[in-house]
């Protein structure tokens, strides 16, 4: 019997209101970890919600796409909300309401379940970034999303102790974004990956770049199509297949979630 890829989150997750009234479940590393099980995984996921009825909402809606949550918190207070706009087919973000996970932090318990697995899955809002390394020194395997904060303060502290650096930057030349993968790498990943919407990604070893396109589809939302992209370039290192290999099935991954509404 083949054995199955096993992929942790932890970090933010938040509800996402929409405008129209639509109300979604979501958040960088608990996208990743429901993805993780869509294609097949094993995932957990460990954040903070809190006591209101959206944490009640989180806590099943997780649950429900297969995502174990034997270690998630309920704190006392509000569950992270955002507010959303669609313009154009896409995603604006107004206000974030951090909520609950201002308090969240990993435990010991935490970071030893954690490090049980594959690959250890965290962002930027993740509050995760101090206990990176931790989880390092337990042997874990890294995978971060920096978004598109380049300069954001988490940068320096998170990425020694990151295997696999996630960037999104749509608003620069290839030239440029070449040049910001190989200042990103000088600081220790393995590898640095850079989405960059409708015109890809690009990945970069220490060794070559390898450019990626897209999988064309219908666009009815953007929300988590990033996350997507890093769930199935993830999934398929863990599996043993090559970089490029990884990166046309993070683009599948990501068609895939933006043919529906919400994240997921």
């Amino acid at each position: 019997m083949e054995k199955k890829i096993r992929i942790a989150a932890a970090g933010d997750n938040c509800v996402d209101a929409y405008s129209d009234g639509n109300v979604y479940p979501g958040g960088n590393p608990v996208n990743v970890a429901v993805y993780v099980a869509r294609l097949g995984g094993e995932s957990t996921y460990i954040g903070a919600v809190g006591t209101d009825k959206y944490g009640k909402i989180m806590l099943d809606a997780i649950k429900g796409k297969g995502v174990d949550i034997s270690h998630m918190k309920v704190l006392e207070g509000s569950t992270a909300l955002t507010h959303v706009d669609i313009v154009n087919g896409d995603r604006v973000f107004g206000e974030y309401e951090e909520g609950v996970m201002a308090d969240f932090k990993l435990n010991a318990e935490d970071i030893e379940f954690l490090a049980g697995y594959d690959m250890v899955v965290s962002g930027l809002w993740g509050m995760c970034e101090k206990e990176l390394p931790l989880l390092k020194k337990k042997g874990a395997t890294i995978a971060f999303d920096f978004a598109t904060k380049l300069d954001d303060p988490v940068v320096p502290i998170a990425i020694p102790y990151v295997d696999y650096a996630f960037f999104s930057i749509d608003d620069q030349s290839e030239e440029e974004i070449r040049k910001i993968m190989l200042e990103m790498y000088a600081k220790g990943p393995k590898v640095v990956v850079v989405t960059r919407g409708e015109a890809g990604s690009i990945a970069y070893d220490g060794k070559d770049f390898y450019p990626y396109g897209i999988v064309p589809v219908e666009v009815v939302d953007t929300m988590g199509a990033g996350d997507s992209f890093i769930a199935g370039f993830l999934y398929a290192i863990c599996q043993g297949k090559s970089i490029p290999e990884a990166m046309a099935d993070g683009a599948a991954n990501s068609s895939v979630t933006l043919s529906y509404a919400g994240a997921w």
